[in-house]
Parts: C-alpha cells; sequence; structure tokens
C-alpha cells in the first residue's frame, strides 16, 4: 500500500471496528430489552396500584358493612333487652295475680265455710 499501512495493520484495524461494532450491537439489543422490561415492570406496577386502589375500597365497603350490622346488633339487643324487661314485668303482674286469685280463693272459701255454718 501506498499510503504507508500495511495489509496487517488495515486487518488489525479492520478486526477492531468489526468487533467495535458488534459490542455497539450488543450493548444496543441489551439497552433494547432493558427498555422492554423497564416498560414491563411500569405495567406490572401499575396494574398493582390499582389492585391495591380496588383492594383498598373493597376493604373500605366491607368495613362500612360491618359497622352497619354491627349497628343492628346493637339494635337487636337493645330491642331483646326491653323484651326481657317486659317479661319480668309481665312474670311479675302474673304471679302477683295468682297470689291475688288465692287470697280472693281463701276468702271466699271462708265466706262459704261461714255460710254453711250459718245454715
Amino acid at each position: 500500500m501506498s499510503s504507508g499501512v500495511s495489509v496487517d495493520e488495515f486487518q488489525a484495524l479492520e478486526q477492531k471496528v468489526l468487533r467495535a461494532v458488534e459490542i455497539v450491537k450488543r450493548e444496543r439489543e441489551a439497552r433494547s430489552a432493558a427498555e422492554a422490561e423497564i416498560a414491563s415492570l411500569r405495567q406490572q406496577l401499575a396494574a398493582q396500584a390499582q389492585a391495591a386502589q380496588t383492594a383498598q375500597s373493597q376493604i373500605a365497603s366491607a368495613q362500612s358493612q360491618a359497622d352497619a350490622v354491627q349497628g343492628q346488633i346493637q339494635a337487636s339487643q337493645s330491642q331483646v333487652q326491653a323484651a326481657q324487661r317486659e317479661k319480668a314485668a309481665a312474670e311479675s303482674q302474673v304471679a302477683a295475680l295468682i297470689q291475688e286469685r288465692g287470697a280472693v280463693r281463701q276468702r271466699v272459701e271462708r265466706m262459704l265455710h261461714q255460710m254453711d255454718e250459718l245454715l
């Protein structure tokens, strides 16, 4: 060659350029793969964030329902307690009436007995 570069030097330079091209090509492929993975991970993260938000909404709804049920339970318990008080009062009245009936019966029997003695 007339430019002062030997064939061996040119071939060595050509090999270095080819290796550099391969390195750049692999780096671009790796970058492309990394960018695709990042995009995929971002999509997964967005989906998980949406799922978490949905789960939080469901939890809030369930808590609201639980609070409503708790209120119903308390109302029912109050009604049961009121019914128990009414039952106790009714039982007390029945017991008083039974006692009064017994006293009336005794008085009637005494009166009948006195009437029998008079006759």
